[in-house]
């Protein structure tokens, strides 16, 4: 044990539930390594994990689909507050669309990010912790790595690939009783992510029912941080969508198209746009959504 304050790592930490983790750890008074790809959304958040109390912050500019700057990013942060104790993964970027109308380079963005970042981030974690022989690395997954849901096919590929890599490393870690690898699953939650995607639906994407907060996956997050267990869902109605899906296949096939282009697409019409796959959007960069409630209802 160390007398030093917590040490969290915290990917895409400008939005989302990333944001929201980072202000939840800094109530704790932990030491944050905060990344993300846009300096300016990161001085915001700096600004309130100070104000929560957080005991100091590394600001890391990065992106979590290249090696190289992963590395780097942790090497600064043990060089700078002597070790890490808990990783939070939340960088992840989103297309809408049909796949033969979304570009071949976004596709193949969305997935370098989500997947290749993930890799990244665990191998440069996990050799950390493997030195040490303690450490927590939580990966935030989604219900869309248990379920298929059309319109969404490079973010719903790169979930279920991240699920079955979560598997892979708890097993691959079993030698170290001190090292932990988790996955936190959400389904809807009100964050910009839907306004931040690429888009080439029509439509602009909305978080279907029921919805979350961030803070409410930021407190899960926390939880599993404190007792590690290998996945947590977050989310009502996510237990009903997993079930449907593998017990009744052929009547969730038929429910999910109508039910995804009413509740998980909403009525604002949208050019075909890029999004923020291949460039930060700090605009759009905030906790908290345009959504409310858990019907997900537009502000």
């Amino acid at each position: 044990m160390t007398d030093r304050p917590l040490v969290v790592f915290i990917t895409g930490a400008s939005s989302g539930i990333g944001r929201a983790s980072a202000v939840r750890f800094a109530r704790q008074g932990a030491n944050m390594i905060l990344l993300s790809r846009s300096l300016e959304a990161l001085g915001e958040v700096d600004k309130e994990c100070r104000a929560a109390g957080a005991g100091a912050t590394l600001l890391t500019v990065a992106d979590v689909g290249v090696q190289e700057q992963v590395e780097t990013a942790l090497a600064r942060a043990v060089d700078r507050f002597g070790g890490l104790d808990v990783c939070v993964h939340a960088a992840a970027v989103a297309a809408y669309g049909r796949l033969e109308d979304i570009p071949a380079d976004v596709f193949d963005r969305v997935v370098d990010t989500n997947i290749k970042g993930t890799v990244h981030v665990a191998r440069a974690v996990l050799r950390h912790f493997r030195e040490h022989e303690t450490g927590t690395l939580i990966l935030v997954g989604s219900v869309l790595g248990r379920i298929s849901a059309p319109f969404m096919s490079p973010y719903g590929v790169s979930k279920w690939a991240i699920r079955g890599l979560a598997r892979t490393l708890k097993l691959e870690a079993q030698d170290l009783p001190g090292v932990h690898v988790c996955e936190v699953y959400p389904g809807g939650v009100n964050t910009p992510v839907y306004q931040q995607s690429a888009n080439y639906a029509g439509r602009v994407g909305r978080p279907p029912p029921l919805v979350v907060s961030p803070e409410r996956v930021a407190a899960t997050i926390d939880r599993v941080a404190r007792r590690p267990r290998a996945r947590k869902g977050v989310g009502l109605a996510n237990p009903l969508m997993i079930f449907g899906f593998s017990a009744f296949p052929a009547l969730y096939d038929v429910l999910v198209v109508p039910m995804m282009k009413r509740l998980g697409i909403s009525r604002e019409r949208i050019e075909p746009h890029p999004g923020n796959v291949f460039q930060p959007r700090p605009d759009l960069e905030s906790t908290r959504g345009p959504w409310r409630g858990p019907l997900g209802l537009r502000r």
